[in-house]
């Protein structure tokens, strides 16, 4: 039998960093409806949850044994430089939910200098990438477009919660 450290460090890797995540963007949603910010379309959020939560308990199922294409995680590693820079560049203001803070200016630098929503391009990346890095095609097209189809949901309320402010 083979050893799967390099596989579930990878995978444990990714579930902490999400974790981490999920309690900055806790505290910085209580901050934000603190100073009178409004949460729009909630009703979205689990779906968003259900999809990531799905994606990484199927990556835990059926990624441990396969090989690693390094390549490919290289290229994961680079998206997740790229999930850094979003999140430095929003600081207090990113969330994981639609939270928006009335005469706020929209945040233009950083990676939002060349794309509106370059967190979304980022989780674009991770969902496809990452199953790849272990051969799973399938997870990686499967989650894909159900990640497509939710972020089509998450970024049209977004645009409107944004011009409603």
């Amino acid at each position: 039998m083979t050893p799967h450290w390099p596989e579930l460090a990878i995978l444990f890797f990714v579930l902490l960093q999400r974790l981490s995540e999920l309690v900055l963007a806790r505290a910085n949603t209580a901050r934000l409806l603190a100073m009178g910010a409004k949460e729009y379309a909630p009703g979205h959020y689990p779906l968003i949850v259900a999809v990531h939560a799905g994606w990484l308990a199927t990556l835990f199922w059926l990624a441990p044994g396969q090989p690693i294409a390094w390549p490919l995680l290289g290229l994961f590693v680079l998206l997740q430089l790229g999930r850094l820079w979003v999140l430095r560049t929003l600081g207090p203001r990113w969330t994981t939910r639609i939270i928006v803070l009335p005469n706020a200016p929209l945040v233009t630098g950083g990676p939002f200098r060349f794309v509106s929503h370059p967190n979304y391009l980022v989780v674009i990346g991770e969902i496809a990438v990452l199953p790849l890095v272990f051969g799973l095609w399938q997870v990686a097209l499967i989650f894909s477009l159900l990640n497509a189809a939710v972020l089509f949901i998450r970024i049209r309320a977004e645009e409107r919660a944004l011009r409603l402010a």
